[in-house]
């Protein structure tokens, strides 16, 4: 089983697509780094609202990802976006084709 870690974060500043081009160059390969790393998005929900996805091969990755993903968003985010909810949970499939920003 594969676990998922979702992140939803208000937009204060910037665009969404300023926001993903900064987490693709710099979240990303962190995550990557990172033991248990499986996958990475971001999503654009709307009402200046976005959706951090990443997947991993273990709960204890997932939620090991979650200070990580602080820690980076506060050095690198904390003036554009602000954290509303975190989750992880069991991921029963996630399929399908890579999509562009």
């Amino acid at each position: 089983m594969k676990y998922m870690r979702v992140a939803t974060y208000g937009i204060l500043n910037g665009s969404f697509q300023e926001i993903a081009e900064t987490a693709k160059a710099g979240m990303l390969p962190i995550f990557r780094q990172q033991p248990g790393f499986i996958r990475y998005g971001v999503a654009d929900m709307g009402d200046r609202e976005l959706l951090s996805i990443s997947v991993w091969d273990s709960r204890e990755h997932a939620e090991n990802a979650t200070p990580t993903a602080a820690s980076w968003v506060k050095e690198n985010l904390a003036e554009r976006v602000e954290l509303k909810s975190n989750s992880v949970g069991d991921l029963a499939f996630f399929t399908g084709t890579d999509a562009t920003v």
